[in-house]
């Protein structure tokens, strides 16, 4: 199983404000920079609650007819998502890899700060593509946390846009 992040951030390293808003981030996602294509690459997106929470109210919804599985142990009520394949799980990341290779799916797309950063200590991200938009914002939701280890990171590309962002892709050298 592969599991992939594909997120933006601040220039100094944050992924939303304090409140929850990324209105620093490109309007629509700004110039094409690969989001679709990696998208188009994945079998299932899994996201935090809060992340499901922040992008429920987005019309259309933005992940389309991909399956999205929502990682909660409280209940979620699904019914105000319209177009879109959502489900629930619940459980540590080694056990919701496990639930997903067993229903075929191959290639993932961690997202949201707090399931990242999991996903991330558990080992079990094998490759980073980080945005930075050219602004600072000072304070906010950080996408890395504190760490029990280092984690050797492989740069494979970065690709500069001339709207200013940047895009770095990495390999997790020591992911599972």
């Amino acid at each position: 199983m592969k599991a992939s992040v594909f997120i933006g951030t601040s220039l100094d390293g944050f992924i939303a404000r304090r409140n929850g808003e990324f209105d620093f981030l490109p309007a629509d996602g700004g110039e094409p920079h690969g989001y679709n294509e990696f998208v188009a690459s994945v079998d299932a997106i899994v996201i935090g609650r809060k992340t499901f929470e922040t992008v429920l109210p987005m019309k259309p919804w933005p992940y389309g007819k991909k399956r999205v599985v929502v990682l909660s142990s409280r209940p979620i009520d699904f019914s105000t998502v319209v177009g879109g394949v959502v489900e629930q799980m619940s459980g540590d990341p080694d056990e919701i890899i496990s639930k997903l290779a067993a229903t075929g799916a191959t290639h993932l797309y961690i997202d949201g700060g707090i399931t990242i950063q999991r996903f991330l200590r558990a080992g079990l991200i094998q490759r980073l593509i980080i945005t930075r938009v050219p602004v600072l914002i000072g304070d906010g939701i950080p996408l890395f946390g504190s760490l029990p280890h280092d984690i050797l990171l492989r740069h494979i590309s970065t690709k500069h846009y001339p709207s200013g962002l940047v895009s770095s892709e990495y390999e997790v050298a020591n992911a599972k």
